[in-house]
């Protein structure tokens, strides 16, 4: 009976545990928890190996992971879950969000409101990953050069940043930040593009062709390595080894986000991981250019105006193949195959480690 007793108590544990309703049920309100919004199973495991490696520097009995996704995206989050009770990761959490969201509502109250309202309250930060291209439509803008697959997660992230720190698109609404203007939010790749366009900004929907007039693959290939912000090599070239990505260079702005914040040399250019094809073209309100492409033609990264512990990237410093030997690849087909973390090079690899350092410095405070 004891037995019994035991398996029924475990299994209800496990239900509570993996509820895909966190926020809506009973939980710890002494712990401290950051958003992760899209928590695909590969999500998890990014933000796993930056804990594990402790490059994102975490007390881990008291800060905890709550992933949060919209019921209209495209995605199958039992994936997640399943992972996350096989791994047995105690330290995450899954939220679902339900409502009606189209493009006519995103900037304004709706259906997802109140659910976003409670999440903000209960959390210190928020994590934007990267992802598909936002449906032009959003951002008032026809669609010419994007490839939209997955129109739920962005009307869902886009207007949940917006509630966050508000928009030109509707100046009356009162950003959840003013109410906790500490409160974390950052964002890698689309997730800087969702911050533009979440306070009003717009984007290039197709890098070469919009800004370099290269309408063809060996057009892009004519822009030169050192301007491009993915690889167009595999298109034409069958080699297994070739990699999607390119790992360029970037170099700071005036604004005193990386020197002065955190404080790296205002001449240094580390290299980053580069996956994208769309980029900011209007800024969004209250955002402030803290990082260029090579050719100043491209913003790498933002910060914003009032809320200091607001920012984000184009790149991606959140890839575990840029902090250990993973495997090996090569841009171009004449070159030597080589490991991501061995191209960047070891100063770039520490602009990566401090860059997490300032992140985690910023959630030991909250």
């Amino acid at each position: 009976m004891k037995k019994f007793i035991l398996s029924i108590l475990f299994v209800c544990l496990t239900i509570f545990s993996f509820s895909q309703n966190f926020f809506h049920e009973e939980f710890n309100h002494r712990k401290k928890y950051l958003i992760l919004t899209n928590p695909t199973v590969r999500n998890i495991q990014t933000m796993n190996f930056l804990v594990s490696r402790n490059l994102l520097q975490l007390r881990t009995n008291k800060v905890k992971f709550v992933g949060v996704y919209y019921e209209g995206q495209n995605y199958d989050f039992s994936k997640t879950k399943d992972y996350i009770e096989k791994k047995g990761l105690t330290n995450y959490f899954l939220h679902e969000v339900k409502g009606k969201l189209t493009e006519d509502n995103v900037f304004t109250e709706n259906d997802c409101s109140s659910d976003i309202e409670t999440i903000f309250e209960n959390s210190i930060g928020v994590f934007f990953f990267g992802g598909p291209d936002i449906p032009p439509g959003i951002y008032g803008e026809e669609n010419t050069l994007s490839e939209v697959t997955d129109p739920g997660r962005h009307l869902f992230e886009v207007t949940t940043m917006f509630h966050l720190l508000g928009g030109s698109q509707n100046k009356e609404f009162e950003a959840l930040l003013t109410s906790n203007p500490k409160y974390l939010v950052t964002g890698f790749c689309l997730g800087l593009q969702t911050m533009n366009v979440a306070t009003g900004g717009t984007l290039i929907q197709d890098i070469p062709s919009e800004v370099y007039n290269a309408n063809s693959v060996e057009d892009a290939l004519a822009i030169g390595r050192r301007d491009l912000h993915r690889n167009y090599w595999q298109e034409i070239n069958e080699d297994s080894l070739l990699m999607g990505i390119n790992l360029h260079t970037i170099q700071f702005s005036e604004h005193p986000f990386f020197g002065n914040t955190i404080r790296m040399a205002k001449g240094w250019h580390p290299r980053v991981y580069s996956s994208h094809h769309q980029a900011i073209e209007k800024l969004g309100q209250g955002l402030e250019v803290t990082a260029w492409s090579p050719d100043q033609k491209i913003i790498e990264a933002v910060a914003h105006q009032n809320f200091k512990n607001v920012f984000s990237v184009q790149f991606h410093p959140e890839v575990p193949a840029l902090y250990e030997d993973l495997f090996e690849r090569k841009f171009h087909p004449e070159d030597r195959p080589m490991s991501y973390n061995e191209m960047i090079g070891k100063q770039s690899v520490r602009f990566h480690e401090k860059y997490w350092e300032y992140i985690s410095d910023i959630i030991k405070k909250l």
